[in-house]
């Protein structure tokens, strides 16, 4: 039984199968494909006695069908029974889904059509056939083709692990149908499951084995979420080595904290933080600011771009040793340019197809936690000034930059910053005092006259008694502290401009 929606390489395989004296059944226009190619194939209407109805909607549900698909030759009463009805068992069922992800990924697709893609006598013969693997073959992908072929050829038929295999992969693609049905529904506007309904269903499909994981002792595999591949996934590599499992977990981190800016920016990461930010008009001065923000953690590590990257900016990246350049774009003079690095890996990554995930997900003992990412634009003018002295221009527009960079940095944070750059970075500390500490010490004197940016509130005031003696002039945090009042007291005390923001941006 040979029925399919994607039917690439199904007429040479049906042929080959034809040259091995199968007989094919088929419907629809699978059956049309294989005719006009000149292959001999038997309508599942002959078979079933039955002609398609409903358009279509009812064609193979029917147990002259599904006794062939399901039938145990090794049960003396089956196959008694079979031959009293006039039914012979198949030997392999190929079939594939009607495009549902496709469909529903299109621009203004309607209910109507979406619920006309939902296959369903295509899951019902792979379920079937799979479940009775130990008598049949079931092929779901097209790339199984030639294997199959080959080991017909070569054995005469198709070996209990072959088909166990075949099997499985079956199963999960009829599962993965299932949960893009289910993920469709859930997120219609008329369906009151709500932003996490009682039963998750997720679906995912491998893009590749990854060399090992954050370590050389563990494994690692790179998935892209089921339907059309989208950003990091869907991100095209032009040069390099494979990435790696931390390659791609920094990148991740990378990408999200450019994408915070408008303006020409640079983002290094090092270990999933920001190590070097920096915005100018221009992409290779905004990544001379990033290199200038750090330039020792950046050596060997991850650099995120949000404009296209040209030869002068290329030229300047081609200084130190970078495991990752990400961008939308390299020009022609770019690639040739980093073309000497040959293991820096080059990717052009779409801005358009990421932070489409509405979920960020943390796996835990025995489950996940699902939480919805924070996407919204950082805007710390909305906030309020709680001192006495209001933060001049400049000083606004540095307390927002410091702020775009700190909602990227693993808490505790705190982020030095001023004239578009980072001057220092406090990142996963486990109290805010220390987090600060840190970032100021990188900073050294040039967090006098810079200002702080935070992730949470103050627990205690000594954070403010630290930036003040370092010489910052302003500081941006949530607020919602009980030592507030004594925050406040001692910026005033030392003329520091405050904002709070009553938005906090914990990441671990």
């Amino acid at each position: 039984m040979i029925s399919v929606s994607d039917k690439t390489g199904i007429v040479e395989f049906a042929g080959e199968l034809s040259g091995l004296g199968f007989e094919i059944i088929s419907t629809g226009g699978t059956a049309r494909a294989m005719r006009e190619a000149g292959l001999e194939v038997t309508d599942a209407s002959e078979v079933t006695g039955f002609p398609e109805i409903l358009g279509g909607r009812v064609k193979t549900l029917h147990p002259h069908i599904h006794a062939a698909i399901l039938a145990r030759p090794d049960v003396e009463e089956q196959r008694l029974e079979m031959e009293k009805l006039g039914i012979t068992p198949l030997e392999m069922v190929v079939v594939n889904l009607y495009p549902f992800e496709q469909t529903v990924a299109r621009e203004g697709v309607s209910l109507e059509e979406a619920v006309e893609n939902i296959d369903i006598g295509g899951p019902t013969m792979l379920r079937a056939a799979a479940k009775n693997h130990a008598h049949l073959a079931v092929v779901v992908n097209p790339q199984r083709y030639k294997p199959v072929i080959e080991e017909l050829k070569a054995e005469g038929k198709i070996s209990s692990e072959t088909r166990i295999n075949l099997a499985a992969e079956a199963f999960s693609h009829t599962a993965g149908y299932d949960a893009a049905i289910a993920s469709y529904f859930n997120a219609l506007p008329q369906v009151k499951s709500g932003l996490y309904p009682e039963r998750l269903n997720r679906s995912y499909q491998k893009i590749q084995d990854l060399r090992y994981g954050e370590n050389p002792q563990q494994d690692a595999a790179f998935y892209a979420s089921s339907g059309p591949v989208k950003g990091l996934a869907a991100a095209r590599q032009l040069q390099g080595k494979e990435l790696s499992f931390n390659n791609l977990n920094d990148l991740n981190a990378a990408w999200e904290a450019v994408l915070e800016f408008d303006e020409p920016t640079a983002v290094a990461v090092k270990h999933a933080n920001p190590c070097g930010v920096g915005s100018a008009a221009n992409l290779k001065d905004a990544y001379l600011l990033a290199f200038k923000a750090d330039p020792v953690s950046i050596f060997g590590g991850v650099l995120a771009l949000n404009r296209p990257v040209d030869a002068d900016a290329a030229r300047e990246m081609s200084k130190i040793f970078l495991e990752v350049i990400a961008a939308p774009t390299f020009t022609e003079e770019a690639v040739q340019e980093l073309k000497a690095k040959k293991d820096i890996r080059l990717l052009e990554v779409d801005p358009a197809g990421s932070g489409q995930d509405r979920f960020d997900t943390k796996t835990v003992s025995g489950g996940i936690l699902i939480q919805t990412i924070d996407r919204d634009p950082v805007d710390v003018r909305a906030g309020e000034v709680v001192t006495e002295r209001v933060p001049g221009e400049e000083e606004w527009a540095a307390l927002a930059f410091a702020q775009k960079v700190v909602k990227h940095v693993r808490s505790n944070a705190i982020v030095i910053a001023g004239n578009n750059m980072t001057y220092g970075v406090g990142a996963g500390q486990m109290s805010r005092i220390g987090a600060a500490k840190i970032a100021l010490n990188q900073a050294g004197e040039k967090a006098r006259g810079a200002v702080l940016g935070s992730d949470a509130f103050f627990p205690f005031p000594d954070t403010v008694e630290e930036a003040s003696r370092a010489g910052v002039t302003a500081i941006v945090q949530p607020g919602g502290s009980q030592k507030d009042r004594e925050s406040i007291e001692l910026c005033n005390k030392h003329n520091l401009a405050m904002v709070f923001t009553g938005r906090r941006y914990f990441k671990h």
